[in-house]
């Protein structure tokens, strides 16, 4: 269960649900299944931007996450409400024309357990914890109150829903820290695509790997592996695109600035992509947490 939070979105769901935003709880996101004394309260402003050969999308993010007891281990509410603006090209029957779009984006509501190897502790139970093995769970759910124009090519919302079941697993080796997570995301249609008429698309399944390494000074490095498949589209009933499929790079570097502050930078790169939409993103975090023995 993460330390931090989920402030950056995910290109590459974006670029496959119509260039929206929004669309994402997660993106290649280190440390997400961890422990934290009970109680404690995180809040973060990001600033990510993700660029594609056709779309720019810059976006920022207020997130708020709180650590609570959940049937004997640690547990985390987590909420994201992102602000965001895309611009770029697209096609027009024949003619390609410039697109932009700004606005709020969907928020992003998550609640995630661990099952084991993580016990709800208090902030003094804490301080001699020691990790080994950590099994979570955890359920997104992303809510359709962002900008949307049905008339519009380029949307900041979905103009739908998601629900986004996840399990992973977290294994400590002195300072060092394996995961491995995957999830399925699937989405409710969207009937008022394109001037009424119906977006449908199956499921997107992801893995993710991280290898984190953690200095002495508590600051953190991580690189980061995540695939993406599914996710295949239809408008009416009609099939528009074949199931995708692509793999992240990335690395990602978290520096505590005092007990109660945090900074944190990252990046990752599209290394194969089918069909071809690789993408660049990279951004910068900040972080703040409080409650008991902060």
């Amino acid at each position: 269960m993460p330390l931090k939070l989920t402030i950056r979105f995910s290109a590459c769901c974006w670029l496959w649900l119509g260039f929206n935003p929004s669309v994402s709880a997660q993106e290649i996101e280190p440390r997400t299944y961890s422990n934290a004394p009970i109680g404690i309260n995180f809040i973060g402003l990001g600033i990510t931007q993700a660029q594609t050969s056709n779309y720019t999308l810059n976006s920022q993010a207020l997130s708020y996450n709180h650590i609570f007891d959940f049937f004997g281990q640690s547990a985390k509410f987590n909420v994201v409400t992102p602000y965001a603006e895309v611009h770029g090209t697209a096609k027009s029957g024949n003619q390609v024309v410039n697109v932009a779009a700004q606005g709020f984006t969907d928020p992003v509501i998550r609640v995630a357990t661990n099952l084991y190897g993580a016990p709800a502790l208090t902030a003094e139970e804490f301080k001699t914890y020691v990790q080994d093995l950590i099994i979570g769970a955890n359920l997104a759910v992303l809510i359709p109150w962002g900008e949307y124009h049905s008339n519009q090519v380029l949307n900041v919302g979905a103009n739908r829903s998601f629900i986004q079941p996840g399990l992973g697993a977290s294994q400590a080796v002195g300072p060092w820290r394996f995961e491995l997570a995957s999830d399925a995301t699937f989405f409710s249609n969207n009937n008022n695509y394109m001037g009424g008429n119906t977006l449908s698309q199956k499921p997107i399944y992801s893995t993710t790997g991280h290898v984190i390494y953690y200095f002495p000074s508590s600051a953190w490095i991580s690189t980061d592996v995540t695939y993406y498949s599914g996710g295949q589209s239809a408008v009416n009933g009609t099939m528009r695109n074949h199931s995708q499929e692509n793999w992240l790079m990335g690395a990602t570097l978290s520096i505590p600035i005092n007990k109660r502050n945090a900074i944190k930078f990252h990046g990752s790169e599209g290394t194969y992509s089918n069909p071809h939409k690789n993408y660049t993103l990279y951004g910068i975090g900040w972080q703040y947490r409080w409650g008991p023995g902060t």
